[in-house]
């Protein structure tokens, strides 16, 4: 068992702009509507990166930004957990494409941001941050892997995790194998002590399938698919400020039990 405190969320994706917007159609207090966000200018990377950059690490750069402001945590502080099902699936199509010509030829770029750790590593990189950074992939079960990765770093000894877990829809032809439903990026900022502010109080067990309260339904419902959207309800929770325990499927079957304590 793991006791975290929530000091701060970041989220990006269709009529979920950024977290107070967020947070009230999440609490029911306005309508989702499908309005595409503005594209992330994430203030951490320099103009050159932001151009070379993915639009994957755009977002999950993005949402770190934003769940560390006004959190009284640094950048460079907080040990980071970026999460992605697919990686950039942009990238991919484009390398594809180029591979598939006469004559292939094979941009340097598209290469460099076509390596899963990309995003985390332009994070790292951009933030100064010289603790742990991992980047990981566990198909539709990535939030829960990433949550209980941060949960690990935490009992390990470090006092803040930055967790982002991010998957945007592939383009087609690839889209049909692989339906991702609408773009979505989360980050949770989460500390092993109270720092300048908490959203929540979470507590995170292991549990059994059979032991595990029944998986709670992502809303927006439109997000269901995304495996970002995982997270949706236990920031439904934090927003409401609603004591409820929430469950978390993790990769091979396992779960978390997830209690969150406004």
């Amino acid at each position: 068992m793991i006791e975290a405190f929530l000091a701060g969320v970041g989220i990006l994706g269709p009529g979920l702009p950024d977290w107070p917007a967020a947070r009230r159609v999440l609490a029911r207090v306005e309508p989702w509507r499908a309005a595409p966000p503005a594209e992330p200018r994430p203030e951490s990377l320099p103009p050159n990166e932001r151009r070379r950059g993915a639009r994957t690490a755009r977002w999950a750069i993005g949402v770190a930004e934003e769940a560390l402001r006004g959190s009284g945590v640094a950048a460079g502080e907080a040990a980071a957990v970026f999460a992605s099902s697919s990686g950039d699936g942009e990238t991919l199509a484009q390398i594809c494409e180029a591979l598939a010509q006469p004559a292939p030829e094979m941009s340097p770029t598209r290469f460099h941001n076509s390596v899963h750790n990309a995003a985390c590593g332009y994070w790292s990189i951009a933030a100064g941050c010289s603790r742990p950074a991992v980047a990981l992939c566990a198909h539709d079960s990535s939030f829960g892997a990433a949550l209980i990765e941060a949960a690990a770093q935490l009992a390990g000894g470090e006092r803040a995790v930055l967790l982002a877990a991010y998957d945007l829809p592939y383009p087609a032809p690839l889209d049909a194998a692989r339906p991702l439903g609408q773009p979505l990026a989360v980050a949770l900022l989460l500390c092993g002590e109270e720092r300048g502010r908490t959203l929540a109080r979470l507590r995170l067990e292991s549990a059994s399938p059979a032991q595990a309260p029944a998986a709670a339904p992502v809303e927006p419902a439109a997000f269901a698919a995304n495996p970002a959207g995982r997270a949706l309800p236990l920031l439904a929770r934090v927003a409401r400020g609603e004591a409820a325990v929430v469950r978390v499927d993790l990769p091979g079957g396992g779960a978390l039990a997830v209690t969150a304590r406004p």
